[in-house]
């Protein structure tokens, strides 16, 4: 089950019930894995076949907003990108996916450190990416991380 224009829609999208379909206009789906938004906004919106991925925290599975899962940039790094690639593999897809990346940084002297640290997640190819310079004052937060992935659609073998 997913929202497409505010209405609740089922069908069997991406080949799975729980994901829609890459040709939908806007479409946000159903995320059971992943805690609610802390705010007024979706994890993730499909549309025109593209995956856009909210900023992602680094906070671990089970854990509370403002608990992050580690204290250090590439700690903060590897959990925002789990979070990520989670998101991704809910609706089947994988970090190859990835075409655009932004990472917010509270400070930009770590940068070099989330670098080692992000491309462990893109050792090959990896996506477009801009830095940006994190604007929200939460104790302990380093980094967020936003993606847009693209769907391709698997060829019938």
């Amino acid at each position: 089950m997913y929202r497409t224009g505010g209405r609740r829609v089922r069908h069997n999208p991406f080949g799975r019930r729980d994901v829609p379909d890459a040709n939908v206009v806007r479409a946000v789906p159903d995320l059971p894995k992943h805690p609610k938004p802390l705010g007024p906004y979706s994890h993730c919106v499909v549309a025109n076949g593209f995956v856009f991925i909210s900023a992602q925290a680094p906070i671990a599975p089970g854990a509370k907003g403002g608990e992050w899962a580690a204290p250090d940039i590439a700690g903060q790094t590897r959990q925002s990108l789990k979070n990520i690639a989670s998101i991704l593999e809910e609706l089947g897809l994988t970090m190859a996916s990835v075409v655009k990346t932004t990472v917010f940084l509270t400070d930009p002297a770590d940068f070099q450190a989330m670098n080692e640290a992000y491309k462990e997640f893109f050792p090959d190819e990896p996506p477009a990416r801009s830095p940006a310079k994190l604007g929200i004052a939460n104790p302990g937060l380093k980094v967020a991380i936003e993606a847009i992935a693209v769907y391709e659609p698997k060829q019938d073998e």
